[in-house]
């Protein structure tokens, strides 16, 4: 892409243990996302390689070009118990680069090759390219993938997420994604106070997500962590300055405040009930039976009532 410095480097490792989620590994092709979502938590990582997390997040981006095979190394040593293997926990591992290197193609490969299970975390439509290769990995193991959305409005979607695939374009794939039989669901993260977290928001967006075939639903309310904070602070009062006295409020820390983040919760809880989503993804193993939602489904989804209570805390502005 146009104006972004691509810096490839050789990896001695990239199955990095993790602890307290619910999978034990993760692996990240790339470091840095050209998506340049103001909100993302990765943000912060780039100062490890003494850079900003503002434009050089979304302008350096790190390509580990051996990935694929230092990881077939790695899933044939003795001692590998083919656990979950999570992709993308700290950038997107289908951003628009990937067209060229193909990274990810590979690790896919490297798992199905391996029996090893997989789960993907991506806004990046270009994932229905490899189809063919997820559904080896769900015959071989289990796979899963997750697409990330947080709006369907244009405007905010614009201003929040200024590189990504349009919110339409991603639930096209959801589509796609689960009439091939993928164990597919629809990620609301992160869920921002002031701009996303209002009820019809969200209400629109799961609707939509059930309506394309996704399976389950995952949430989390935005975290601001250092450096992250700094930028969308600043992101803040270049685009709604008038935000800002309620940011102020509602974190003091990293994390909302135990009142928003209990109204955040009630609401997506709600929604989950009505639109018959589950909160993580169903058992894996065995195909998941093609999507085919119809119109009355559709309907009878629709006529649930909804859950309204009162717009407190700012969540709905």
């Amino acid at each position: 892409m146009a104006g972004v410095d691509y810096r490839e480097s050789e990896a001695k490792s990239v199955l990095n243990p993790v602890k307290g989620m619910g999978f034990r590994w993760s692996i990240n092709p790339y470091r840095g996302c050209t998506h340049g979502c103001h909100y993302c938590f990765a943000r912060r990582y780039h100062s490890y390689f003494d850079l900003n997390a503002g434009d050089e997040f979304s302008g350096i981006i790190f390509v580990k070009v051996n990935a694929a095979q230092v990881l077939r190394a790695e899933l044939a040593r003795p001692g590998w118990r083919r656990e979950m293997v999570a992709i993308g926990t700290a950038t997107d591992p289908y951003q628009p680069i990937e067209g060229r290197y193909r990274l990810t193609r590979g690790i896919l490969e490297a798992l199905r090759d391996a029996e090893t299970p997989a789960s993907v975390v991506t806004k990046g439509p270009l994932v229905v390219r490899d189809i063919d290769v997820l559904q080896g990995v769900r015959d071989a193991a289990s796979a899963t993938v997750c697409v990330s959305l947080t709006t369907l409005d244009p405007a905010r979607w614009r201003i929040l997420e200024p590189g990504t695939a349009p919110p339409a374009q991603r639930l096209r794939t959801v589509a796609r994604l689960a009439a091939s039989g993928l164990n597919v669901g629809v990620l609301v993260a992160p869920i921002i106070p002031g701009l996303t977290a209002d009820r019809e928001n969200l209400e629109t967006l799961v609707r939509a997500a059930a309506d394309h075939g996704a399976r389950f639903l995952g949430a989390r309310a935005l975290h601001l962590h250092p450096g992250v904070k700094e930028h969308f602070t600043a992101f803040l009062e270049a685009e709604v300055p008038g935000l800002l006295p309620l940011y102020r409020r509602l974190y003091p820390g990293a994390y909302p405040s135990a009142q928003a983040q209990a109204r955040i919760d009630e609401r997506i809880e709600d929604l989950r009930a009505r639109f018959q989503l589950e909160a993580r993804p169903p058992a894996m193993g065995a195909p998941a039976a093609p999507a085919r939602v119809t119109e009355a489904v559709r309907a009878r989804r629709r006529a649930a009532p909804p859950t309204d209570g009162p717009e407190q805390l700012g969540l709905g502005v």
